[in-house]
């Protein structure tokens, strides 16, 4: 597996990247109406790229096409697996031979509403007895991102019980302003 984040994400001429990079993904990053949106998106497939060469070997522009729930595959390698997240703080690409998910998101404060609709007892028990009540906030929602990413449905009605130790396998890193979580 193949794991690359990037945090600066102003440290590139994004106009140089637009063109270096498929159309496609050029058409879906300049939907983005801020510059950082812009960026963000650039850069995750920029790191796309970079693994593709490094592990597979690969030069050309991946090209996707996406299953029912949105979930991307790169046209002509099924035999890769990949997925990539931003937030503001990070960009993020994961790549394997095995489905993967994985989703960055920055350290903020949450709503209780969100807490008591995502998360089932045990998990809010944990957060509200946190030192950083929000940093385990996000740590479980990556958790539950990423799965839902893996199994290639997204976000679904029953986020509470999408997390399965026994079933994935879930790698989590705290950073300072954000965390994300790797699900195989």
């Amino acid at each position: 597996m193949i794991t690359l984040v990037r945090e600066d994400i102003w440290a590139f001429d994004l106009q140089a990247a637009l063109k270096e990079i498929s159309e496609q993904r050029r058409e879906q990053a300049l939907k983005f109406k801020h510059e950082q949106g812009q960026r963000l998106c650039v850069l995750a497939y920029l790191l796309l790229k970079q693994a593709l060469r490094e592990g597979y070997g690969i030069t050309e522009n991946p090209v996707f096409e996406y299953n029912e729930h949105g979930k991307p595959s790169i046209v002509g390698h099924p035999e890769i697996f990949f997925n990539l997240s931003h937030c503001k703080e990070a960009a993020i690409c994961v790549v394997s031979d095995q489905p993967v998910g994985v989703d960055v998101e920055g350290i903020r404060e949450y709503k209780e509403s969100l807490v008591n609709y995502t998360m089932n007892d045990e998990e809010i028990a944990q957060i509200k007895t946190a030192e950083n009540p929000a940093a385990a906030f996000i740590r479980l929602w990556t958790m539950k991102e990423a799965t839902t990413k893996l199994i290639g449905t997204g976000i679904s009605n029953d986020m509470k019980t999408v997390i399965d130790p026994t079933k994935y396998k879930y790698t989590t890193v705290d950073r300072q302003r954000y965390i994300y979580t790797i699900c195989e």
